[in-house]
Formats: C-alpha cells, structure tokens, sequence
C-alpha cells in the first residue's frame, strides 16, 4: 500500500510478505523503490529521501500488544537500505494501514493502536476516526508542508528518550563545543543536534535550495555531524542517516517559537521530520540549550515533585513551509538530567494507492 503519512510518503508492507532475511529485504527494497537511480525511475521510489520510505507493519506478540514497526530508508542514489532511525511521519500511516491489513480490529468511531517501534523498542499509540470498521482518511486537520485537509492521527510516544543513544543528552550536558561550534545533542525520538544558524554563517531563513547550494555549510556541517555522532555513542556516522542536524534562529512570526531549517543528514528538509522536531522542541525548552534563549516568551513550566520543576510546552517550530507543533512535558531537577514525562503531536495520512508491485529483476 502506497500511503502519504504526515509530509512523507512511501510503501507499507506487513512483515509476512517481505522476506525474514534482512539481506534479501533490503535487496527486494531496493529493486521495488528502483534505487540506485537518482531518478528511481524503474521503481516506484519518489527520487527524494522524504517520498522514499518503507514502513514493514506486523503483529506484535510482546507487552501491549498492537502491532510491530520497522521503518527503513532505502538511499535514492545508493544500494543502501537503513534502519538505523525512526519516522514519525511513516508512524502516522501505520495504525490506519494495520487496520486496512486486518491486524487490528477497532470497535466504535475511534481506533487506539499501540505501536512498537522496532528501531528503537519505543512505543506510540495512534488514535484516528473510523467509520464503518475502516480508517475515515478525511476530516478537517491540516498540516504544513500538505496540501488540503485530512483526519486528524494523534500521536502519543512512550519512552522515546535516548531510544537511540541511550539518553535524552548523551553526552550529559546541556550543551557541547562540536568541531568549535555550540550544540545540544539531544536524542528524544531522534538522534539531533541543534545549533544556532548564526554561528554557522547563516541566518536560519534561507531558503532549501539556498542552503544545500552552499558547499563551504554543507562541508562545515559534516565535520560537526560526524564528531557529534562519536559523542552521541552513534560511532563512525559517516554513512548513517543520523544523526540529523538543525539549525535554529529566532521566530520570524508572532505564532512561532523557534525557527529550524533541518538537514537528514545532506538534504535540507523542506519541513521537519516528527520525531526531530520532538528532540528539537524538548532542547529549545531546557534553560542553558541551545535555541532556548530564542524562545520569543520564555520555556514556561511550573512546579514539580519535591526539588523539582515542571515544564510543560506546546512548542511551535517554523519551517520551510510552515509550522509545526510539539507538545513536551518535562521534569528537572537540579544536577540531574531532565526527565521527559510525555510527548505528543497531530499528524494527518492518507491512502494512495492499494495494490500489487512488480520489483524490477535481480
């Protein structure tokens, strides 16, 4: 099944009909998204990172039930197949599809599916509209980045903090001097590394083609992307799609907290991926991150348990073509690390197309 899930799209399979062998998968991948082919044209990839994606959906037998996903990330231009990361927009087409696929069976007008995110053994519970004992695709949400109005899929995430480094600051520390230049490395859905666009040589509100059009930028962000991925316990990242890299400047608009520009990793995102723009909003609420003194009205919060305090935040981030909401709770506590309570967001998906694909040959 072809689905759009929040700004990305791609191909969603359930886990029986792939191959158990994760060689053979990836190779079946490779050849149904037509990579490598900057062009994808023998393949029904969308010749850009974000319009080639695979989420493989499946019973889960584990705590909670619900059903399993893998998301993957076939390279346009590379044999390479990646499951080194979580998608948080596929994420948003998965309780629908599993639906569509019979492996969950709502009751009433509202479907709850908890989701077991394989790549990084987190969970999220999508809750969506139903009619009729299937998925009811529209309704009046809308979402930058996607043209018209959709149902709304909530998105509640549990234990996404340091899913993939192992802590919400893998490094323990607010904030790092990477290659020279000042970032919070922050994993909380999404390995990241938040840093001010100033102090980069830009000003956070060019334009995509702008930025990836500036070789000495690109350049400087790698260096900084790869000794960053070292402090993140991610290793040698040099053929990794994490972790991603943010710029941020101050608002441009009255609504907006915090304006990024994203790269995943090369390409300058043209909006922000969910769980990136998470770790982003939950470093930009944290006195002393980086992007933090931007925040136009503060970081909010409240009162905590004894000796702590509460900072609950609904976050809204500009991007290249529009905004995007994250709402983050947290609880700090002096000379601890902040504890992340929840996090949430609203997403919107859609089927595109139902059928059967031929592979181009082996």
């Amino acid at each position: 099944m072809l689905m759009r899930g929040g700004t990305s799209k791609g191909a969603y399979f359930r886990s029986l009909d792939l191959p158990d062998d994760p060689a053979e998968r990836d190779d079946l991948i490779l050849r149904i998204v037509g990579s490598p082919d900057p062009r994808q044209i023998d393949g029904i990839g969308g010749a850009h990172a974000l319009t080639t994606k695979v989420a493989v959906v499946g019973p889960r037998s584990g705590p909670g039930a619900g059903v399993d996903y893998l998301f993957l990330q076939p390279s346009v231009d590379e044999p390479l197949v990646s499951d080194a990361q979580n998608c948080g927009n596929m994420l948003a087409g998965v309780g629908p599809f599993a639906v569509e696929r019979g492996l969950v069976t709502p009751n009433g007008a509202e479907a709850r599916v908890r989701i077991h995110m394989v790549n990084t053994g987190s969970v999220a519970t999508a809750t969506f509209p139903i009619r009729d004992g299937m998925p009811d695709y529209s309704g009046p949400a809308s979402i930058a980045g996607v043209p018209g109005t959709a149902a709304a899929v909530r998105l509640d995430f549990e234990d996404i903090a340091g899913g993939s480094c192992g802590a919400l600051l893998p490094t323990g520390n607010l904030t790092d001097s990477v290659e020279g230049v000042d970032c919070t490395l922050v994993d909380n859905g999404m390995p990241t590394v938040v840093m001010r666009a100033g102090d980069l040589g830009a000003t956070g509100y060019e334009d995509c083609a702008t930025l990836e059009a500036d070789s000495r930028l690109r350049i400087r962000l790698e260096e900084v992307r790869r000794a960053a991925g070292r402090l993140m316990g991610l290793g040698d990242v040099t053929d990794s799609t994490v972790p991603k890299m943010t710029l941020v400047a101050p608002p441009r608009t009255a609504e907006g907290h915090l304006c990024t520009r994203t790269f995943i990793p090369h390409r300058c995102h043209e909006a922000i991926g969910v769980l990136g723009a998470v770790s982003v909003a939950t470093a930009a609420v944290l006195p002393d991150a980086v992007g933090n003194e931007m925040l136009h009205d503060g970081a909010g919060g409240g009162p905590g348990p004894a000796g702590a305090s509460r900072i609950d935040r609904m976050v809204t981030l500009e991007h290249p073509t529009g905004t995007f909401e994250a709402a983050v709770s947290l609880t700090t506590r002096p000379g601890a690390v902040p504890a992340v309570e929840s996090a949430g967001i609203i997403r919107t998906a859609r089927k595109l197309f139902d059928g059967v694909v031929f592979p181009r040959p082996s």
